[in-house]
């Protein structure tokens, strides 16, 4: 009756071993158990204590694999995409994996097709570093943002402007974070940018109108995250992360709601528990939540991801010259490419998808990270005290990320070190070391079992997440002449992109 579900899980990879599974994959297989319809929780005895059970007899558990949609690890260079003058700062996926935008110091915004990598469009305008970009989670449209504090909102389909520039920032944005889906009246439309000039702005991507901002900050703001529950979370050189419950309408506007204090230096980055539910919207790769943020089994997929690429190629029929980049002679006129709303049935998807993970995960978590070496975990939307402070880095942490079933997050830190934390808790599960040069970066592996990492070392790495939560390192990506800026690993699973100061970007898959 003390069995716990870490010797629950070693009995069935025992036995399913025996009974021909392979190995390396059931090495690293976690599993959910259940009594009924109640999840098995520290141990068995505990749990039976709670559902009441007492006499002796004959007890059903069910177990169901918490990873049913399984990635293989890169290994491997398989393209190098050259195109940009400039060191690459940012590299971002399209919600369904099938584009990917870059951007950097050459004042460029490149689009890519992932799947075959060879360049889309380029996107031209910008008059300065181009510092983010991000897909809005329907991936009909991204937005880029540079040092001059201008934004710009593109077409994935043809490469072109929706909207004219947004330029009421006054200093460089250093975030872009759009509202998820399933959250607004008007899903794909409304984007939130955080900038060096203090404030958050929250912009319309259909005509490039300011709809309103956010203030409370009383220095530079470096994060901004727009979470499932109509709230932007927002992170600041003041050392405070603010929490703005955020109106829908016309008359919109947002107010704070909690000011959460903890760090003793500048907060530099933030991650939500619902960052990958939020971000591949009404996407669906075979993954389901369960209680605490833990995975079952999948439902059948949904069309959604068939029903974004049909619209994206509409729109590029509908816009003639479709493939055409954007304009680069500044006297012509600028052609918009008409804003296309996100189609319903993705919507749909999208609202299911967040309702699936608030009934097994409960409350959005927040993590911030700082210059004072430390992380803080937080449920905001019910307090403003922290649940944990995460010790353990020795130098300023630079980012952070939660698993995209939400159960761990990692930290990258100037201390060359990734750590792996337990995502409720707090508690630090394993630091991994193999870096010799700051680490910039972490990114997840789409069913939570991989993590990749890009350092000042010029290399990006492949860590395995085992059982007991004990990172090892897999892979070390080779091949970029210079420090690794950027990173992200596709929500499909099945590349991991890069980008450098050498100024190239290169692909890898398994």
């Amino acid at each position: 009756m003390s069995a716990s579900t870490e010797q629950l899980e070693t009995l069935v990879r025992e036995l399913r071993k025996a009974a021909g599974a392979a190995a390396e994959d059931e090495d690293s297989q976690p599993y959910g158990f259940y009594l009924g319809e109640r999840e098995l929780g520290a141990s068995l005895g505990a749990t039976l204590a709670a559902a009441g059970v007492e006499a002796e007899g004959t007890i059903e558990l069910r177990f169901h694999p918490l990873s049913v949609f399984r990635v293989a690890p890169v290994t491997r260079c398989t393209d190098t995409l050259f195109g940009h003058t400039a060191p690459v700062l940012h590299t971002a996926f399209s919600p369904d994996g099938r584009l990917l935008a870059s951007c950097g110091g050459d004042c460029t915004v490149r689009l890519w097709d992932a799947l075959a990598s060879l360049p889309r469009h380029t996107c031209t305008g910008h008059s300065s570093h181009v510092l983010c970009a991000a897909f809005s989670p329907d991936g009909l449209r991204f937005a880029s943002a540079d040092r001059e504090g201008e934004i710009r909102v593109w077409d994935a389909a043809t490469g072109r402007l929706v909207c004219r520039p947004m330029t009421r920032h006054k200093q460089w944005v250093t975030a872009l974070a759009w509202e998820p889906l399933h959250a607004g009246a008007a899903p794909g439309e409304r984007l939130a940018s955080s900038s060096r000039d203090g404030s958050v702005k929250v912009w319309s991507a259909r005509n490039g109108r300011m709809l309103f901002s956010l203030s409370g900050h009383s220095g530079p703001v470096e994060a901004v995250r727009w979470g499932g529950a109509g709230l932007v979370y927002t992170a600041s050189r003041d050392r405070t992360v603010l929490v703005f419950k955020v109106g829908d309408g016309p008359d919109a506007r947002g107010e704070v709601v909690r000011r959460l204090t903890g760090h003793s230096h500048r907060v530099n980055a933030l991650a939500l528990s619902s960052d990958f539910v939020c971000r591949t919207g009404g996407m669906h790769f075979g993954a389901a939540f369960a209680s605490a943020g833990r995975r079952a089994a999948a439902p059948e997929p949904m069309p959604s991801a068939k029903t974004a690429a049909a619209v994206v190629a509409a729109a590029a029929a509908a816009v003639a010259g479709g493939t055409t980049p954007a304009a680069a002679d500044p006297a012509a006129p600028v052609e918009y490419t008409p804003f296309h709303p996100c189609p319903r049935a993705m919507v749909d998807a999208a609202k299911a998808k967040w309702e699936e993970f608030r009934a097994g995960a409960g409350e959005e978590r927040l993590l911030s990270c700082s210059d004072d070496a430390t992380l803080i975990l937080w449920k905001p939307e019910s307090a403003d005290r922290p649940v944990a402070r995460l010790t353990g880095h020795q130098q300023a942490v630079n980012h952070i990320a939660f698993s995209p079933d939400g159960r761990l997050a990692a930290s990258a830190g100037f201390d060359k070190k990734v750590r792996l934390w337990d995502g409720f808790s707090g508690r630090l599960l394993t630091t991994m070391h193999g870096h010799v040069g700051a680490v910039y970066m972490v990114a997840w592996a789409p069913d939570s079992r991989f993590l990749a990492s890009a350092s000042k070392d010029s290399t990006a790495k492949v860590w395995r997440v085992e059982k007991g939560f004990r990172g090892r390192a897999l892979h070390t990506l080779n091949g970029h002449a210079d420090e690794v800026f950027a990173l992200d690993w596709s929500p499909a699973g099945d590349r991991v992109a890069t980008g450098s100061k050498d100024r190239t970007m290169k692909m890898w898959q398994h």
